[in-house]
């Protein structure tokens, strides 16, 4: 149950970490929202609800990436306490009763995975609103530590701990193996002590072909080798490559453009403490849905913030 509660869990946070994302490539949603493509006014509403789509996510992330932790805690007892060697293709642990604390600092998935909860909690807690309005760049600052959260997300597929089958039809669940229970001496259940008639110890020649009638009369396979397993092939790589080279590609022509220079013309104070700036910049034409992004070096260093943007 708990690889299963984890690896569902990993799913809904790729696809999280997918969308997240995207609500913070403006200069792409402000190209949408302002072209003919989007003709509709509603379409155009929920382009601007980015932000909170953004938060939708993020809240997303926090929430199960809790289950996901939680899940593998359980995982990491579940592997040290129900050692088994005759699973050592499954097996995480490298014997039994190994300390769990082990798996989850000792290996790449649970190392990669608890610097990941901290990254994430210094986000999620410096996004709060009274951080925000106390101090900006305590924001700004943890926030931008999501390009460590993304490398480290992709080291963090790399250890292989779920596995799949790779052999079912050679060896079904359930299936009997005939050779590996005579050679251990073990007992027939009474079930089964019909379907033996003349039980003998001595093992199936390997070179004697299946009793196909025996299965399919009692509904029962015998194995014909022994089970296989693969580690998962890291999905993370599909959902979050695309939109994080997106977002790069993004983030860099704003810092090409942001260099060019705009020439402040006036300031005019209005009521209701309503600033009015006004620029010029060259070939600058403004569309609607857009803002500018003020950054002032004399206040803070990295600090910047969205203005409405009219002509």
């Amino acid at each position: 149950l708990g690889l299963c509660v984890s690896r569902a869990s990993a799913s809904v946070l790729n696809l999280n970490c997918c969308l997240v994302l995207l609500p913070m490539c403006r200069v792409i949603l402000a190209f949408l929202r302002g072209s003919q493509k989007v003709p509709s006014k509603k379409t155009r509403r929920l382009l601007d609800k980015s932000k909170t789509f953004h938060v939708t996510c993020g809240v997303t992330i926090c929430i199960f990436s809790v289950l996901h932790v939680a899940a593998h805690l359980v995982n990491a007892l579940n592997f040290s306490e129900n050692y088994n060697e005759e699973f050592l293709a499954l097996n995480a642990a490298n014997y039994r009763g190994e300390d769990p604390r082990k798996l989850l600092f000792a290996t790449v998935p649970g190392l990669t995975g608890v610097i990941m909860v901290l990254v994430l909690f210094l986000m999620c807690t410096a996004s709060t609103f009274a951080i925000r309005v106390s101090n900006y760049d305590i924001f700004w600052y943890t926030h931008n530590l999501f390009f460590v959260f993304y490398m480290l997300l992709m080291l963090h597929v790399s250890g292989g701990v779920l596995k799949y089958q790779t052999n079912l039809q050679e060896h079904p669940p359930g299936c009997f193996n005939p050779n590996k229970t005579l050679q251990q001496n073990l007992t027939v259940p009474k079930a089964f002590e019909e379907l033996f008639p003349d039980y003998t110890t001595e093992p199936f020649p390997e070179d004697l072909p299946v009793p196909e009638p025996f299965v399919q009369n009692h509904f029962m396979r015998i194995c014909s080798e022994e089970p296989k397993f693969q580690s998962h092939f890291p999905e993370t790589w599909f959902w979050i490559s695309g939109p994080l080279c997106l977002y790069c590609v993004e983030r860099l022509y704003r810092y090409i453009r942001s260099n060019k220079p705009v020439t402040i013309t006036s300031v005019i104070s209005h009521p209701s403490n309503v600033l009015e700036v006004r620029m010029m910049k060259d070939d600058f034409e403004a569309r609607p849905g857009q803002y500018v992004i003020l950054h002032c070096p004399r206040v803070s260093a990295l600090e910047s913030h969205p203005f409405t943007l009219t002509m």
